[in-house]
């Protein structure tokens, strides 16, 4: 069992910038992908970014590209624990929403929203 832990939400005016991260707790595979998805008030949740386990490969929302930046740290050790981030820069007020992170063996299953593992999310709220 995963456990993904965000952290980093807030309230931001237009234009600034929020960081999030996400922390996996427990058994990971070799090829586990991490990704970030949103949903805001009234809508359906969207896929936003997706890394691979090397950090080799992304994938982003066309809404987003040029202004989000995922990333990621390995664990090194059994110790410590795998951490996604997500950049987040001159936001928008579209960009409110609660934003979730989501972890998976299959890269591009990942992508499509199909995951068993699941954040609690974190609030970002873009003021205009």
């Amino acid at each position: 069992q995963v456990q993904l832990v965000e952290s980093g939400g807030g309230l931001v005016q237009a234009g600034g910038s929020l960081r999030l991260s996400c922390v996996a707790s427990g058994r990971t595979s070799s090829n586990y992908a991490m990704g970030w998805f949103r949903q805001a008030p009234g809508k359906e949740r969207e896929f936003v970014a997706v890394i691979s386990r090397s950090g080799g490969t992304t994938d982003y929302a066309d809404s987003v590209k040029g202004r989000f930046t995922i990333s990621r740290d390995n664990a090194k050790n059994t110790v410590s624990k795998n951490t996604v981030y997500l950049q987040m820069n001159s936001l928008r007020p579209e960009d409110t929403a609660v934003y979730y992170c989501a972890g998976g063996g299959l890269y591009g299953a990942l992508v499509r929203g199909r995951s068993d593992d699941w954040g609690q999310g974190t609030q970002v709220t873009v003021s205009s």
